[in-house]
């Protein structure tokens, strides 16, 4: 007898990648009855434990490092590193899945895989999933949809419109799109983890494998040095790519395999054995035919689940392109950005063309709202590798940093658009949704706190000290990061022991007060993604960026004395939101007792609401 339930919720993601895992949170805290559907047994996706890719975004590794994603992804970012100096892809699930459990408006629903929906006058109506764990036959309904399942399937099911392939050139007139356009298409992946055993390890393959030669390998990194007359006949550009991978490690992205069917989503299955049979034959080339320097090597982890990059993308209300990423170009409805290179991936079987075709991007670019709208539907979203873009655009818009912060923007979105009733996503209060999203630590370029609510804006702002450059009006100038050299920060000289540095916000009148937010400093220039690259690791220290403030106090002040205090010990957060009884002030003083390990105070921000 089948288990049958039925649910109610206000706004249901699909999908618990990154993109649905920011979508879901975001709308649940912003007060929508939030459900995640996810058919997997952890969070994450390709950055979960059963894929094993690092999080990539707008910063390119660290190049731009002014444009790292802020907001929940970076939040997760900054709990692992509280807990996680191993890079333990384990303990890292456990980190996102906590950070749904313990949402109070969220409901998760774990090893569920929709299998239908249904659609009523452009109206997601509901979708049905089952259960494998439990056998549970599962409705849902709602009011508002997310699709971030990466392949567009919720999309597909209701029959909106959708692309595969790559766009000819005269479509966008993107400089760099084939003259015709055609089904080519970035393929999917299996890594794994090699170790260093200090001795000798034989390798027998467990597998059927292929085999491979030194030819054919020979744009593709896999021992300590390239062949001189490779290097001698490439461009500086053409030089990087071939040291791409990780080749410390030998955990390779380019073991890449397209399909040759015209749907990549229904070859998955065939891909992942053909994947199967490459890695361990790359491994067996590596470790038994020719010198590689992987004598002592030995592998200590094979993902069996591929990682995807490409297969649908959904037609919406505004398709971003190659032009809109070259020129930078800024969009008012802006909900997000991009900064990643456009990385377009070529088949592991093209031996005799780089892995990748590359073409940087200068600076960041907008996304705009309509690129997550659905065309043609009302309630539904789409976010995550399958949005509104060009198979140009959304070779940079693909990544996991970008896909996370254009789902935090969905999720608040719906929220929005529920507490308001509105009976359409495009009845939006873009101003609105910008200025809860800078709020929650969202970056958008160019774009400052416009909050009129915040009372700060308008204070009268003194500190202990400061030093040059660092100046204390810099905490509500509405920046919260480095931006084009100015700090944007206020930093106080040395903080000496039992005598703690202090910064001062002094209002116009006295005021009921409830909520503090702050914003600290958790040093951009600094990589905290979990990764399994040895390169990646060595730009990361061990632990919370020193530069947090750890313990500090906020008081309330009237008249000249405290009417109230707020007291936090052991602060690992850049942004922190703080909600109290309402206490009558006119004064507000954050005073930092010691940081993570750095000498000064670094604060960003400081907003007071009544």
């Amino acid at each position: 007898m089948k288990k049958m339930i039925s649910e109610r919720y206000d706004f249901c993601v699909v999908g618990g990648g990154f993109t649905g895992l920011c979508a879901a949170i975001s709308a649940a805290r912003n007060g929508a009855k939030t459900a995640l559907i996810h058919d997997r047994a952890v969070l994450g996706g390709n950055g979960s434990s059963e894929i094993r890719m690092h999080i990539c975004g707008a910063s390119a590794n660290m190049k731009k490092p002014e444009l790292c994603e802020g907001g929940i992804i970076h939040e997760l970012m900054l709990e692992n590193k509280r807990v996680n100096d191993s890079y333990n892809f384990s303990i890292w699930d456990a980190v996102l899945f906590n950070s749904a459990k313990k949402e109070k408006n969220l409901t998760l629903y774990l090893n569920t895989t929709m299998h239908d929906a249904t659609v009523n006058d452009g109206r997601v109506q509901k979708i049905e999933c089952y259960q494998l764990t439990t056998e549970k036959h599962i409705s849902i309904i709602a009011d508002i949809f997310a699709d971030c399942t990466g392949n567009g399937t919720l999309c597909a099911f209701v029959g909106a419109e959708y692309r595969t392939g790559t766009e000819g050139r005269a479509e966008f007139s993107e400089p760099h799109a084939p003259d015709i356009a055609d089904n080519k298409r970035m393929g999917n992946t299996l890594l794994f983890k090699a170790v260093d055993r200090g001795q000798p390890v034989k390798f027998t393959p467990p597998v059927e494998i292929m085999h491979f030669t030194e030819e054919q390998l020979k744009y593709r990194k896999h021992a300590p040095d390239i062949p001189k007359e490779i290097l001698d006949n490439t461009t500086e550009e053409e030089r990087r790519m071939l040291y791409g991978g990780y080749a410390q490690d030998y955990g390779y992205w380019w073991i890449e395999i397209c399909g040759d069917q015209p749907d990549i989503v229904s070859e998955y299955e065939d891909i992942r054995d053909q994947l199967v049979s490459a890695i361990y034959g790359i491994w067996n080339h590596i470790k038994n035919e020719g010198e590689h320097g992987a004598d002592n090597f030995e592998l200590q982890w094979v993902g069996m689940l591929p990682g995807v990059r490409e297969s649908r993308r959904i037609e919406c209300d505004y398709m971003l392109n190659e032009n809109d990423l070259m020129s930078n170009r800024r969009f008012e409805d802006k909900v997000a950005y991009g900064g990643w290179h456009i990385d377009n991936h070529r088949n592991l079987f093209a031996f005799d063309e780089l892995p990748s075709v590359i073409y940087e991007v200068p600076g960041s670019y907008d996304i705009p709202y309509r690129s997550y709208c659905v065309k043609n539907f009302k309630n539904l979203f789409v976010g995550g590798r399958c949005m509104g873009a060009s198979k140009m655009a959304m070779s940079s818009t693909r990544v996991m940093g970008t896909c996370a912060i254009g789902g935090q923007a969905i999720g608040t979105a719906a929220a929005q658009l529920c507490a308001s009733s509105a009976d359409d996503i495009r009845k939006i209060d873009i101003p609105k949704l910008q200025n809860q999203l800078i709020k929650d630590d969202c970056f958008l370029p160019l774009l400052k706190n416009n909050d009129e609510d915040d009372l700060a804006r308008t204070a009268t702002v003194t500190a202990s000290s400061f030093l040059r450059g660092f100046e204390p009006t810099n905490i509500i100038n509405g920046l919260t990061r480095c931006i084009d050299g100015n700090s944007n920060a206020w930093r106080s000289t040395k903080i000496e022991p039992g005598t703690p540095e202090w910064i001062s916000l002094s209002l116009s009148k006295s005021v009921s007060v409830n909520k503090v937010n702050v914003v600290f400093d958790s040093n951009f220039n600094v990589e905290k993604k979990i990764t399994l690259s040895s390169a990646r690791q060595k730009q990361q220290i061990v632990g919370v960026p020193a530069e947090l403030v750890k313990d500090f106090e906020i008081e309330f002040i009237l008249g000249g004395k405290t009417a109230h205090k707020e007291t936090v010990t052991g602060n690992y957060k850049r942004l922190v939101k703080l909600e109290f009884a309402s206490v009558l002030c006119d004064e507000v003083r954050l005073k930092v007792l010691a940081t993570n390990g750095a000498e000064c105070a670094h604060v960003f921000e400081l907003r007071i609401y009544q």
